[in-house]
């Protein structure tokens, strides 16, 4: 298969000095472990697979880390390269294009995962609210009929203040209840209530255990 290579999209970089060596004259050279050859290659290629990719990619981070994995494939992967499939050059946009690729369908995947997962996020944040929201109305109403089971001086009295959020002295004030009587009421029916509160959230505690 010959190296994919764009000659109308591409410079045509084939006119060098005649002092110059040629494209494949330095792939032998890398071949042999040549360091040296490969710098050439790189400062006489660099601009022309920086464009190849710029064109596939628009991300300059990613574009220049491309290039260098590019250059570093072309160091590791030098034997693999055959002159008679076609130029050196042809062989390296080919290796700059297949990078690139493996580069977009790499973010593509990643970007498609995040998705999912926020996706999943917030449905397990609705759930969540729901059965949060759930909880709460359970508690108010366990609120309310713990309320109905005072006595209903104590019952009065708790209402005006949770409910109305009127201060003891108002409430002394409104029904014209000593202020020292609305305070023992209220202390009277917050210890039954904290108790039978307490007791329903052990309940609540030993049935999800229970169904665990």
């Amino acid at each position: 298969m010959l190296y994919s290579f764009d000659q109308h999209q591409l410079k045509d970089l084939s006119s060098l000095a005649s002092s110059e060596p040629t494209d494949e004259q330095l792939m032998e050279r890398i071949q042999k472990g040549d360091e040296t050859a490969l710098a050439v290659l790189s400062r006489r290629h660099h601009a022309l697979i920086r464009t190849v990719i710029s064109r596939m990619i628009s991300n300059d981070h990613d574009v220049d880390e491309l290039v260098q994995e590019c250059l570093l494939e072309v160091w590791r992967h030098a034997a693999n390269y055959h002159a008679e499939k076609g130029k050196v050059l042809g062989w390296i946009v080919t290796l700059a294009r297949r990078r690139t690729i493996d580069r977009i369908r790499r973010k593509t995947a990643y970007s498609r995962a995040q998705d999912r997962f926020r996706e999943e996020s917030d449905c397990e944040a609705a759930h969540a609210g729901a059965d949060e929201e759930a909880s709460q109305n359970d508690r108010a109403e366990e609120v309310s009929r713990l309320i109905a089971k005072l006595p209903e001086a104590q019952q009065v009295v708790v209402r005006l203040t949770f409910y109305q959020g009127m201060s003891q002295r108002q409430i002394a004030a409104q029904t014209g209840i000593p202020l020292g009587t609305i305070k023992t009421r209220l202390e009277l029916a917050q210890r039954k209530l904290r108790a039978a509160v307490l007791a329903f959230g052990e309940l609540r505690a030993n049935r999800k255990t229970a169904h665990a």
